[in-house]
């Protein structure tokens, strides 16, 4: 199948907008790759110090025979998707001995959860945990010591970010291994339906405390299509994983034995070898336009309008919301994963999961098939589906949708595109993603209520002052004035404002969750309003139109009035949890096309 024409013109007008950073890209690479392998020039003290910790593989180091694999693991018990990874290392160790090669824990990267951090202090830290996560995958590899590395990641911020630090070190063959999500729950319609039902005073707190227990509820990624499941999606279009490992769940089996095969394989690709597959010429602008294919394919996290950029700047690539616009137009929605259907990522799995995504998109030329994968060399192998044959792992076709509610073909999706959109006007430019909205709120016009504070947003909804046609503006969330934290806990309340009838949409210069669903939220509002953005220049009453339908954000004001107008003032600074350890970060921060990364911004890329 001949590609799509509109995914191509998105491809080559990232290619040429690239073309010199990429250059300058490949070129690093090059460097770092013909200096050769580091640990035959290390002196005998640093090979030494980098072998005390290990008995049992020291002789098969010294003797520089096979791969030492740097394991760099985001792995804590007080995330159920990355409590998982506890025995991950010391089993990777054996399967690389089988191998011939060797393993080190190489270093830890930091994984908070969104989920935890909601409507708190923390979360002002989440969106900058991303660039932590990135210089300490940086640092775990910069001893010099490893041939290649695994990265243990599943979350919002962690795979991002592993990915960001680890294409600075491209020359490396790297493989991603995901956990895979938790069995099924509560389901996540009854736990919206509890939560919808506490922010109207209906249900007591211990209610709502034993539905969110029934739904998070045991080790494993959380089970709607949020940011965490859409990243897993995103590795597997880019071909980072082995074949169909992202919707495995834990403690199988076959969860096992995908990891196992990602170690043996990482041991197969690396520059000794006549398969050396590195990172950086894996991620290329292919890989980058399949991971936006997919998310739009399969109404995924809006997060990635951020992350998406910020992971193409680390390998000299640039992608704009621009071409997301473009190929959301193009691409056909092929499935429905809570928040945008009711069934969780493990019904998805069993209705046929990505191997049957990948197929169809593959088959109507909106993935490119010929990118580099750690798998070979095209992603075909992407397409079967991982299963255990007689005790022995294997992959096998995967056939038609086992749920047509879930998943559907090419030629007959949910919806011709891909349900997201880029809005423009006085107010900046944002996102909206309506995949999960119905088409009679495409559209929204409604008088502006001004806010700085999420929390201030759920005390006028328990007062009554929202009973009513509403544009909730929430400004002074971006990265520069506070970190852009998630606005997740407004989704009940402004659900519950649609319930009753009322048109209701948010306008912010922060996140929404990458659970966001069926409320109309213009999110990312660029520029933002610490440093002069127009979302500022809004004030209660002023009539604001989010219009989906035709890409527009408008405060409907006097243009002379508009421009007359002062800001809003700017907040101070806020302390405590640590935030003013970040203060660095909020103050070099990109715009949030360009990735919201201070770490990019600051090293120039």
């Amino acid at each position: 199948m001949a590609m799509n024409p509109d995914v191509t013109a998105v491809t080559d007008r990232i290619i040429e907008r690239s073309r010199d950073s990429r250059a300058a890209y490949l070129a690093l690479i090059d460097r770092e790759r013909e200096n050769g392998a580091r640990r035959p020039s290390l002196g005998c003290a640093n090979l030494a110090h980098a072998y005390a910790g290990t008995e049992e593989d020291r002789d098969t180091m010294k003797s520089g025979a096979g791969m030492n694999i740097g394991i760099v693991t985001a792995y804590n018990d007080m995330l159920s998707a990355h409590a998982v990874y506890y025995r991950y290392p010391e089993l990777m160790k054996v399967w690389a001995r089988e191998a011939g090669a060797t393993a080190q824990v190489a270093g830890g990267v930091p994984a908070m959860c969104d989920g935890v951090t909601q409507g708190y202090p923390g979360m002002e830290l989440s969106l900058f945990s991303r660039d932590t996560i990135a210089l300490s995958t940086a640092i775990a590899l910069s001893h010099g010591t490893f041939e290649g590395a695994a990265l243990l990641g599943i979350c919002d911020k962690i795979v991002p970010g592993l990915l960001m630090g680890a294409l600075r070190f491209g020359h490396l063959p790297m493989v991603l291994i995901p956990g895979g999500p938790m069995p099924t729950g509560l389901p996540n319609k009854a736990k919206a339906a509890v939560r919808e039902r506490f922010a109207e005073g209906l249900a007591e707190r211990e209610e709502l405390l034993d539905a969110e227990i029934a739904a998070y509820h045991s080790k494993g990624t959380c089970t709607f299509y949020g940011t965490a499941n859409t990243n897993q999606m995103m590795m597997e279009v880019m071909g980072l994983h082995m074949p169909g490992a992202a919707f495995v769940n834990p403690g199988t089996k076959l969860r096992q034995e995908l990891t196992r095969a990602a170690v043996h394989r990482l041991a197969e690709i690396g520059w000794h070898g006549n398969d050396y597959r590195p990172l950086g010429h894996c991620v290329d602008e292919r890989a980058i336009v399949n991971a936006a294919v997919g998310l739009l394919a399969t109404g995924g996290s809006t997060n990635h309008l951020l992350h998406v950029p910020a992971i193409a700047r680390a390998a000299g690539l640039v992608i704009d919301w621009e071409d997301f616009d473009r190929l959301s137009r193009a691409v056909p929605l092929i499935a429905r994963v809570y928040p945008n259907g009711s069934a969780d990522v493990n019904a998805f799995e069993a209705a046929g999961g990505m191997p049957y995504v990948v197929r169809e998109l593959i088959a109507g030329g909106y993935l490119h098939r010929d990118i580099m994968t750690i798998a070979r060399d095209d992603l075909s192998a992407f397409a079967e589906k991982p299963v255990i044959e007689d005790d022995r792992l294997a992959w096998q076709p995967v056939g038609k949708s086992g749920d047509e509610t879930i998943l559907r073909s090419i030629d007959a999706p949910f919806s011709p595109d891909g349900g997201m959109r880029i809005l423009a006007g006085n107010i900046g430019r944002a996102c909206i993603k309506v995949s999960a909205v119905e088409q009679d709120r495409w559209v929204i016009e409604a008088p502006a209520l001004v806010f700085d504070d999420q929390l201030d947003v759920i005390e006028a909804f328990r007062r009554g002052e929202l009973e009513r046609d509403v544009v909730v503006v929430v400004r002074f969330q971006g990265p520069r004035a506070n970190g852009m934290p998630e606005l997740h806990k407004l989704t009940p309340p402004l659900g519950v404002l649609q319930n009753r009838g009322y048109k209701v949409a948010l306008v912010t210069d922060g996140r929404m969750s990458g659970a966001s669903g069926k409320v109309p939220c213009a999110i990312h509002c660029s520029p933002e309003a610490l440093g002069g953005g127009a979302i500022g220049r809004i004030r209660d009453g002023d009539v604001i139109r989010v219009d989906a339908v035709n890409g527009t954000l408008e405060a409907l004001v006097d243009d002379a009035e508009w421009a007359a107008r002062p800001l809003a003032a700017d907040p101070p600074a806020a302390t405590g949890m640590g935030r003013e350890l970040f203060g660095m970060f909020r103050g070099l921060a990109d715009e949030a096309e360009k990735g919201a990364s201070a770490m990019l911004a600051g090293a120039g890329l």
